[in-house]
């Protein structure tokens, strides 16, 4: 016989404004180191980070600076979809990503770190922003970009989501051939897979509501 439990479910409390301050703070320094160790072993990863990483490389350029100028044109799809409360967490998500990732290898001393592995980096790197992206979501926050559009395009065109940002993916996967060597990129499949193993195993909707 199934017993009916007459105690109600718990009530929903939002996260203060101080709550999210030091949950950002503390998910992007995260991910941010996850991709300043990707940075010194030469990996990369997916998403608008991906395309950022591909510039980096290919021109020299600073991947903080590129990374939130990428990410520039999403916050009007963000607003439109998310309201403005999730673009402006975003927006400063990225910009302190976009910081942190100058100013580890500068505090940490990351030049040194040549004994490093590139897919034990890729493995801690992958789980590292893994953890921060979650702490994020939570929060009602993400690091924008390809995500966003591949949101409004599924409501607006009916595309689905997920194949294109697989789609995008693998471009960035084939375009890295051009800049990364093979055992890098081998290396960051894995580093891809620990981020996304980190993020499915600890954030399920049913499981955990943000607010």
């Amino acid at each position: 016989m199934k017993t009916v439990s007459n105690t109600p479910p718990p009530s929903l409390v939002a996260h203060s404004l101080l709550e999210d301050v030091l949950a950002i703070i503390t998910g992007t320094v995260l991910v941010s180191l996850g991709v300043a160790l990707f940075n010194q072993a030469g990996l990369l990863t997916g998403g608008t980070a991906g395309l950022a990483f591909l510039l980096h490389y290919s021109t020299g350029l600073s991947f903080g600076l590129v990374f939130f100028l990428i990410n520039l044109p999403f916050y009007w799809l963000a607003w439109r979809r998310m309201g403005w409360r999730f673009t402006l967490k975003t927006f400063c998500a990225v910009a302190l990503v976009s910081v942190f990732s100058g100013l580890h290898p500068k505090l940490v001393h990351l030049t040194s770190m040549t004994a490093l592995t590139p897919f034990y980096v890729a493995l801690i790197g992958g789980l590292m922003m893994g953890v921060g992206f979650i702490v994020l979501f939570r929060h009602q926050a993400s690091l924008g970009g390809i995500n966003i559009l591949a949101l409004y395009l599924q409501e607006k065109r009916g595309i689905r989501a997920g194949k294109l940002q697989m789609a995008v993916d693998f471009c960035i996967v084939m375009a890295s051939l051009a800049v990364v060597t093979p055992m890098a990129l081998l290396a960051s499949v894995i580093g891809a897979f620990a981020l996304n193993l980190a993020i499915s195993l600890n954030h399920r909707p049913d499981r955990y509501v943000a607010m």
